[in-house]
């Protein structure tokens, strides 16, 4: 559960359309701070009439007045004025005098937060043209938003400043009215997505650019635009970079207008650029929209460079599994051409065992992850139990309780390794001959994972366990791989119990 969530829950009576609209609205809450050049935080009014923190974001082009987090606490007395006639008006209401925090004064600014909902009555009517909703109920205000800027500010006087909080209170507008998340937006974190310090581009309703950071001016350059993009069509511009490609999306010249909350990439000259779109909504009319750029080539490339890493590792986790089961069907053959029984029996439990780690890597060649979940390989393990029970004419009821879940690969293979041993052995020498059972039960905690099998056959010859190639075998994989114990002894219903403990403490370091 979110902060936010969990916060709001516990201390306010938002209703579950009101925090699924915060928890949106708070996806941007980066892109409001970087505007604003300030520290932004959301409150929700709790139940005791007052105001408690539920999000906030600290800019990344200017110094934070906060140095602690304030999520969680509750609203100051001396901000509450501004807040209430916020929650009333719908803002902005800026505090009279400077507002202090600890050691450093500031500006306080405080925005009521609204939403929209169709009131069924035809409220809501869509722009076919841009695809931007206008109208719509508006609710009264259920939150409230402010910014934090230094009392000695003075980003506003550069251009670049006074155009960034322009824009940022373009958005705060579109948050009091209830237009902001836009119908339709991507969110704001998603891999890659722009902030304002990447580029920004201010667009009139014709999509003219009015105002082109550095930083976009510098992006579309590398792209292979020499001239200022302000005073030009930015649709035109990235019309004409894009010229002649077949797969370019084909909502491109709406995003490039700001006419619509969406976000695509170009390709041009080998680089990628990102593009999201927000449309500015005032009083139920779009004005104009912000196109955010970022050249995500580098992202790109590394998600490339790991989508073949990955199709690579699976391919090896597949070839590795086709020649361990070409191994174990040589194996078969010649036990069965074998004259000898002694021969046939270590040629089969070879078998076997090489069968358990191809197991393992069919699993691992079947994802991205290096985790297994283990209840899969496992059913596949009593398989391999079941062909020993029908060589030596047993019939064997396996039960299994519990989960294993899911494992580390460098722990998933010692660990089938010993359970096919075990669950075989108890097969063919516990049951040999006859019709029985074998229980295996799964008990898994944070600290450890706990196995027993408990077969109702013959049980151990003299009591003890031998110590043969099986046993040793399994000693080493359970004690020297997973790091853990076993025990063999008699069960009270006649037959063998083994008991394995494995600390998970060191599955959770190897992750």
């Amino acid at each position: 559960m979110s902060t936010l969530r969990n916060l709001a829950t516990r201390y306010s009576k938002l209703s579950e359309d009101e925090l699924s609209w915060l928890e949106l609205l708070t996806l941007d809450w980066p892109l409001l701070a970087d505007l604003a050049l300030g520290d932004v935080v959301l409150w929700a009014p709790t139940t005791d009439g007052t105001y408690i923190a539920v999000a906030h974001s600290r800019p990344a082009g200017a110094v934070t007045l906060f140095y602690r987090d304030v999520i969680g606490d509750f609203l100051r007395p001396d901000w509450r004025d501004v807040v209430d006639e916020a929650m009333l008006t719908g803002g902005p209401v800026d505090s009279k005098a400077p507002a202090w925090y600890e050691e450093a004064a500031m500006r306080l600014t405080a925005f009521a937060v609204s939403r929209r909902e169709d009131g069924g009555g035809g409220d809501t009517s869509r722009n076919t043209d841009t695809g931007v909703i206008f109208g719509g109920k508006q609710t009264a205000p259920f939150a409230v938003l402010t910014v934090h800027t230094s009392a000695a500010d003075t980003q506003g006087a550069s251009r670049m400043g006074a155009a960034f909080r322009e824009v940022a209170a373009d958005l705060f507008g579109m948050i009091k009215e209830g237009q902001f998340p836009s119908p339709g937006s991507m969110r704001g974190r998603e891999r890659g997505a722009p902030r304002a310090a990447d580029g920004l581009v201010r667009v009139d309703p014709e999509g003219i650019a009015t105002f082109a950071s550095p930083n976009t001016q510098t992006t579309f350059t590398m792209l292979g635009y020499r001239d200022e993009l302000e005073g030009d069509s930015f649709p035109d511009v990235v019309g004409e970079l894009v010229k002649g490609q077949f797969d370019t999306n084909e909502s491109l010249p709406l995003i490039a207008q700001g006419k619509v909350a969406r976000r695509a990439d170009i390709e041009v000259n080998r680089r990628t650029v990102a593009l999201r779109s927000i449309p500015v909504i005032r009083e139920g009319l779009r004005i104009g929209g912000i196109v955010l750029t970022r050249d995500v080539t580098e992202l790109r490339q590394q998600a490339q460079e790991l989508i073949t890493k990955d199709a690579t590792i699976r391919e090896i986790h597949h070839r590795v599994k086709n020649n361990l089961q070409t191994v174990a069907s040589l194996l078969r053959v010649q036990a069965r051409r074998a004259r000898s029984e002694e021969a046939k029996q270590v040629l089969g439990q070879a078998m076997r065992r090489v069968a358990a780690i191809a197991v393992v890597h069919d699993t691992l060649s079947t994802g991205l992850s290096q985790i297994v979940d283990f209840d899969l390989v496992f059913d596949r393990v009593l398989g391999l139990a079941a062909e020993v029970a029908s060589l030596h004419g047993t019939t064997v009821h396996p039960r299994r309780e519990g989960r294993f879940g899911e494992l580390p690969s460098e722990y998933a293979t010692p660990l089938a390794l010993a359970l096919t041993e075990i669950v075989t052995n108890a097969v063919e020498h516990g049951l040999a001959g006859r019709e029985g059972e074998v229980f295996i039960t799964a008990d898994r905690s944070e600290e450890r994972l706990a196995v027993e099998v408990i077969d109702t056959g013959t049980g151990l010859p003299g009591g003890t366990v031998g110590d043969g190639l099986g046993t040793q075998i399994v000693r080493t994989l359970v004690e020297g791989e997973l790091g853990g114990s076993i025990t063999w002894g008699p069960d009270a219903r006649g037959g063998t119990r083994v008991a394995i403990n494995v600390p998970l403490r060191w599955i959770l370091v190897s992750e």
